[in-house]
């Protein structure tokens, strides 16, 4: 079988639209958006199949490269793994117009939208989104499937845990570990580490509610 090298992307959304956006910067085609019932018939002018089963049809035509363009951070996850069980390949969806370091460290599934700066020596985990115009400083580890929206700032030696979300604007001073499945409202500044599962807003931020530990 000739395999193809065009994309299919999971999503028909807002999200989606900016990932797209993203890959046809970067000179990639998207074939495809596979989406739930109910969404649009196209997407940014891609066409939309309803319905899983379309993975398995598309699978079976000989693609094999996917981006799952999800916004919510758990549905994103559960998508991912199950395209990769289905035998799909996880692309990134990086805008050219970020500014990032050669000495990034950085997953499969990526989504970095335009005006995004990560510098020396970050990590990028699988499935993450590091939104429109947000800063990330050196020697950050964002772990898998975080999500860090528009216009956040991240100091030096800041870590993110798995899952989690920062809100529109938040701040974060250097050395700050937060846990994984957190909620970061928006505009918050961070001025202490943060448990898993727990959510946080203000300034500074102070906790609303938690369960488990880092």
């Amino acid at each position: 079988m000739i395999y193809k090298k065009e994309i299919i992307l999971i999503g028909a959304g807002g999200h989606a639209k900016v990932c797209i956006d993203n890959l046809h910067s970067a000179g990639q085609t998207v074939a495809f958006c596979v989406a739930r019932d109910g969404a649009p018939d196209t997407c940014m002018g891609i066409p939309v199949l309803k319905g899983d089963h379309h993975l398995t049809e598309l699978y079976s035509k000989g693609y094999r490269h996917i981006f799952v363009a999800i916004g919510n951070n758990a549905l994103r996850w559960k998508l991912a793994a199950a395209a990769i069980d289905a035998g799909y390949r996880l692309v990134n969806a990086i805008n050219p117009h970020a500014v990032i370091s050669t000495s990034v460290r950085m997953g499969t599934g990526v989504a970095i939208m335009a005006g995004a700066i990560i510098n020396a020596d970050t990590s990028i985990g699988d499935l993450c989104i590091v939104n429109t115009g947000a800063t990330i400083d050196h020697d950050c580890c964002i772990d898998s499937g975080a999500h860090i929206a528009p216009q956040c700032v991240l100091a030096g030696n800041v870590v993110v845990g798995e899952r989690t979300f920062l809100g529109v604007g938040c701040k974060v001073i250097p050395e700050i570990h937060i846990g994984s499945d957190c909620t970061i409202g928006a505009g918050s500044l961070l001025i202490c580490n943060v448990r898993s599962g727990s959510k946080w807003y203000g300034v500074p931020a102070k906790e609303a509610g938690a369960r488990g530990q880092i």
